[in-house]
């Protein structure tokens, strides 16, 4: 089994910045992706960005500029750097955890409440 606990949510002004991060325990090998998704009220969960195991990065279109993924391998944690954050951008922020063998893992997610 795999664990994954995300922190870092709050509320802040458009412009302002947050950090997100996951935590990971329990069953983490075998990994080939971990990244960050997001799900607005009323709206479908989208992809915000991912980093694998070979370090290649993707970002959606939206956040492309303002948002930067990294991982620390040794502490089994994933961040995301939220910059110049905007109105939009609010929604619960999510921790997601690719695996080889195809199995997903979701953490339970953290809210990221951005006001004008």
């Amino acid at each position: 089994q795999v664990q994954l606990v995300e922190s870092g949510g709050g509320l802040v002004q458009a412009g302002g910045s947050l950090r997100l991060s996951c935590a990971a325990s329990g069953s983490i090998f075998s990994i080939n992706a971990m990244g960050w998704y997001r799900q607005a009220p009323g709206k479908q969960r989208d992809l915000v960005a991912t980093i694998t195991t070979g370090w290649r990065t993707y970002y959606a279109d939206s956040v492309k500029g303002r948002f930067t993924i990294s991982r620390d391998n040794a502490k089994k944690m994933v961040f995301l750097q939220m910059n110049s954050l905007k109105p939009e951008d609010t929604a619960v922020y999510y921790c997601h955890m690719a695996k080889n063998n195809g199995l997903d893992y979701w953490g339970k997610g953290t809210l990221v409440t951005v006001s004008s």
